[in-house]
């Protein structure tokens, strides 16, 4: 009995001492669960104790009168949470490491000064530490998440608005080529289209920019193969400009006027009108170097979205035009010419002006330089007073008959020629006849 005892008494210490060890092996792994999952939530920024309630209340809040639950449930409940922390864990570090290598990027590419990357120095560990050992706490937290999409976010904006300087500064550059070369740019890559697609971010302003610098290169090369004829079109332009100013310098009545600057404008006229003469021959040259360019390149030589040989030839028929317009002009005044030379063979030719002004005599008596007569006052003496002279009536009756002769011959038209002898000596004897003062006739 006593052995029986015993024996048995040995068993259940056995049994307890196993008991015991595994207690002691639960509770050390649940404590290494549980530490692992606190170490997740640091770095994850996430609620130690929330977790860990949801698997059992007591491994949170254990004092004496609660024992830890070391249960296979709460062993397996804290190897799922561990799992499922670990997969966020490693998704965010993920996400995080790429939005590190953006910043890191647009901070190089924008030269962003070191103020602002102060700020997210704690992400550079992402780079330095070990895929399982992340020492700074909260690394991986939302709000670091959220700080770190922000601060992406700005200098992609940034970005976007300097590549849509960039590329629109570009865009001049190639405008300017193509003025230069006169022709058209390509309307694909017009400012209104590149900042539409730039906004909408449809395209990467890195294609656009690419795509442009390739424009670029084709427009100097253009520029390039059509200088010769470029130089000769300058040319023509220059003279043709000259001739235009010479059109208008003939026009001009007072070119030969003794005025500032005439000897100037004499110079560059006789320069335009050598040049003038050369026209046709320049015209010419530059129409056939343009014919051979566009048989070597099968396409047309466009100036300014024109043909230039239409240009050319549009040139020749105005010029032909005006030079037939100058010959009509000149034949009709050389007929006028000829009109007048045989009119005055026919007969004789015309006084001048201030000839036929001279021969001209004036309208009426003249007696003290303005024209009228003015009477004179005659001293009369009480003795010798006559009632005829003192009466104004016989006064203005005694030279009615001089100012009605007067007015005659002062409308009638002088014609020297066909006035007789006669006529000039009776017109002159009743003059002198109805003046005051004439002896009477006998």
């Amino acid at each position: 009995m006593n052995d029986l005892s015993k024996r048995k008494l040995n068993e259940f210490q056995t049994q307890l001492r196993n008991i015991q060890k595994e207690k002691s092996e639960r509770l050390h792994k649940v404590l290494e669960y549980v530490n692992e999952v606190h170490g997740l939530c640091s770095i994850l920024g996430t609620d130690f104790g929330k977790i860990v309630d949801e698997v059992h209340p007591s491994l949170h809040d254990s004092g004496l009168e609660q024992s830890t639950n070391i249960s296979d449930s709460t062993l397996e409940g804290l190897s799922q949470v561990i799992q499922r922390l670990k997969c966020e864990k490693n998704a965010r570090r993920k996400q995080l490491r790429d939005i590190v290598e953006s910043l890191v990027e647009l901070w190089d590419l924008l030269d962003s000064p070191k103020e602002e990357r102060k700020q997210f120095e704690k992400l550079s560990c992402i780079f330095l530490s070990p895929e399982k050992d992340l020492p700074c706490s909260g690394i991986l937290s939302l709000e670091t998440m959220k700080e770190a999409e922000d601060e992406l976010e700005r200098l992609t904006k940034m970005k976007a608005s300097r590549m849509k300087e960039l590329v629109l500064k570009k865009r001049q550059e190639l405008e300017e080529v193509c003025r230069q070369a006169h022709i058209e740019a390509d309307i694909s890559t017009a400012p209104e289209k590149l900042c539409a697609l730039i906004d909408s971010g449809i395209l990467d302003p890195c294609e656009l920019l690419a795509n442009i610098e390739v424009q670029i290169v084709k427009a100097k090369e253009e520029l390039h193969v059509r200088k010769d004829i470029m130089d000769r079109l300058i040319k023509w332009q220059a003279a043709c400009a000259e001739e235009t100013w010479l059109e208008e310098y003939n026009q001009d009545d007072n070119r030969y006027s003794a005025g500032r600057g005439a000897h100037l404008n004499l110079k560059r006229a006789e320069k335009a009108r050598v040049q003038a003469a050369k026209m046709p021959d320049l015209v010419e040259n530059l129409m056939s170097r343009t014919l051979a360019w566009e048989q070597e390149r099968s396409m047309p030589f466009l100036y300014d979205g024109v043909r230039l040989i239409s240009l050319l030839e549009e040139y020749k028929f105005s010029r032909q035009q005006r030079e037939e317009e100058k010959k009509r002009y000149r034949d009709h005044k050389k007929l006028q010419n000829l009109l007048l030379t045989e009119k005055e063979a026919l007969y004789g030719s015309k006084p001048s002006p201030k000839r036929c002004n001279s021969l001209r005599k004036p309208n009426g008596y003249n007696g003290n330089g303005n024209g009228f007569m003015t009477p004179v006052a005659r001293r009369i003496s009480a003795g010798s007073a006559t009632p005829e002279l003192l009466t104004p009536r016989s006064y203005s009756g005694r030279h009615n008959g001089y100012f009605k002769e007067m007015r005659r011959l002062s409308t009638a038209p002088i014609n020297y020629v066909a006035m007789s002898k006669e006529d000039t000596i009776s017109s002159f004897t009743s003059i002198s006849g109805s003046e005051p003062g004439s002896p009477p006739r006998g």
